[in-house]
């Protein structure tokens, strides 16, 4: 059953990574974070990095780069927040890597809203 209250953990996290810091001319990251919950229920997050080519790497990746490194391959649950506002994971790269990580992905419930309105991921795409 999807519910809005199995997201709070979550969205709590993700908002404390939020930040925006810029290292470098060439550099900023945290205006974006993702939160993942896998399936063991652990949470792992990760900020997007912008760079002046295309090096960079969204929120999303990099917070399924830290499960992996962690030993867990399985999403339950994921939010992406900017500014305090929940997102979109971003289309394309991000949520075709999300289904290819494990067949059970297409059921990854995303919280697209503070309204509560919750999505899988098969429902996000080919969008």
């Amino acid at each position: 059953m999807k519910n809005i209250s199995d997201f709070e953990p979550l969205i709590k996290l993700a908002v404390s990574k939020l930040q925006d810091a810029v290292p470098s001319n060439y550099i900023s990251y945290g205006q974006v974070a993702a939160v993942i919950e896998s399936m063991n229920g652990n949470y792992y997050s990760g900020v997007c990095i912008d760079t002046a080519c295309s090096m960079g790497m969204c929120a999303e990746r990099n917070a399924i780069g830290t499960m992996l490194t962690e030993g867990e391959y399985q999403i339950r649950r994921l939010v992406c927040i900017k500014s305090d506002e929940i997102i979109l994971p971003c289309g394309g790269m991000c949520r075709e890597f999300l289904m290819q990580l494990h067949h059970s992905h297409n059921k990854i419930e995303i919280l697209i809203n503070r309204s509560g309105n919750i999505v899988t991921l098969s429902e996000l795409l080919p969008a």
